[in-house]
């Protein structure tokens, strides 16, 4: 057996092996009685992980790190740079897009304004949208509920 012995019995108590190493430790479990034994001591032990669960946070943790003031701070932070960042970004695509069209001496000057107008809007705009469907989809009370 390639394998080592705890290989094995956690590999057979999960149904991780092979037919091939299934059944010759099925074999193995046949003549050798502590092998038995170990093979039921890890089924307890799978049994008993199988239901453990973590120890949820009590609320009053909870609330005392939503109200902290690093939290609000961070938060209020990352979403400045995010949408100044995201601005910044799209403002630079949306003017490489059209920049033949800028350059371009026979486009009038108020056409050149109200497309960069625009481009700058649209920026804007799909940024604050972004952050708005964000923010409904953090508050969405029924987002724990299978649909």
């Amino acid at each position: 057996m390639s394998k080592s012995k705890r290989e094995l019995l956690a590999g057979y108590v999960d149904g991780e092996l092979t037919d091939e190493e299934r059944l010759a430790f099925e074999e193995e479990l046949k003549v050798n009685k502590q092998l038995r034994e170990e093979l039921e001591e890890f089924k307890a032990l799978a049994d008993v992980t199988g239901v453990m669960q973590y120890a949820d946070l009590p609320q009053a943790v909870w609330d005392n790190y939503w109200q902290s003031l690093y939290r609000k701070l961070e938060r209020g932070f990352g979403w400045i740079f995010f949408s100044l960042g995201a601005m910044i970004l799209m403002g630079f695509g949306l003017f490489k897009f059209f920049e033949e069209l800028f350059n371009d001496p026979e486009v009038p000057a108020l056409i050149k304004f109200g497309v960069s107008a625009l481009s700058v809007g649209v920026t804007v705009l799909f940024v604050s949208l972004t952050r708005e469907r964000l923010f409904a989809y953090k508050h969405d009370r029924y987002k724990g509920v299978i649909r």
